[in-house]
């Protein structure tokens, strides 16, 4: 399955990305430990990749609850903020038409 992503100490990284597989804590009823990320936000929605079944844990929860990560998702595309040219420099996002 790869390398695993473990916790280390305070500063854990609590970076969740789409398509993530975790392992859990505690087994799912169905007997399987591993997840894979669907959703993330506030609240993140794991499929169970023994039986299928979605849940949906806030994040605080999810963090305590995951034991590793076993694989990671696609880093996400990120564009960065251009600067605005002219006499009014409002420093967000330009909208080219």
């Amino acid at each position: 399955m790869g390398e695993v992503y473990r916790k280390e100490g305070f500063g854990m990284e609590d970076e969740i990305r789409l398509g993530d597989v975790v392992r859990t804590k505690k087994p799912h009823p169905c007997g399987g430990d591993t997840w894979t990320v669907t959703r993330t936000g506030a609240d993140i929605k794991l499929k169970c990749r023994t039986c299928g079944r979605v849940v949906m844990l806030d994040r605080v929860v999810f963090l305590k609850r995951r034991k590793a990560t076993l694989e990671r998702g696609p880093v996400p595309n990120i564009i960065p903020d251009e600067p605005v040219h002219g006499s009014e420099q409002s420093g967000g996002t330009v909208i080219h038409e």
